[in-house]
């Protein structure tokens, strides 16, 4: 079985995670491209996996294009990886605290690989920043 490990973090803080597989690394993405939820005070206390955050980044064009082109890198990925038999694979997301962008883009991905991949594949997320949200 695929083990997908998919990681939010703070290019600021913990910096890109290692892989704990012999792989040597994954796939990083950067989104600090994308307009930060952060620098609206209503939204500093929150994080990626809040409503209002998911709500706020749902309509941002910006992430959800950058999204789609994430979703294709992955399914070729994984449908390699699984036709190969390989046994690990990682995606990791920065952004400038790793709180808003990075957590959103991790759980989305997540979502993406376990509505189409069920079964097949065993996914789990963990955010650096914020270990109290992980939930695999």
């Amino acid at each position: 079985m695929l083990s997908i490990n998919i990681y939010s973090f703070s290019y600021k803080k913990s910096g890109i995670p290692a892989d704990s597989s012999s792989n040597g690394g994954g796939f990083v993405f950067d989104c600090r491209f994308v307009y930060n939820p952060g620098r609206e005070e209503s939204f500093k206390s929150l994080t990626g996996k809040d409503a209002a955050i998911i709500e706020f980044l749902d309509k941002n064009e910006v992430m959800q294009e950058f999204l789609k082109n994430v979703f294709s890198i992955s399914s070729a990925a994984v449908d390699n990886y699984l036709y190969r038999e390989f046994t690990n694979l990682m995606f990791s997301f920065g952004c400038t605290g790793g709180q808003h962008r990075s957590v959103y883009s991790a759980e989305k991905l997540a979502e993406y690989l376990k509505d189409k991949y069920g079964s097949k594949i065993n996914v789990s997320v963990s955010h650096n920043e914020f270990p109290s949200l992980n939930k695999n």
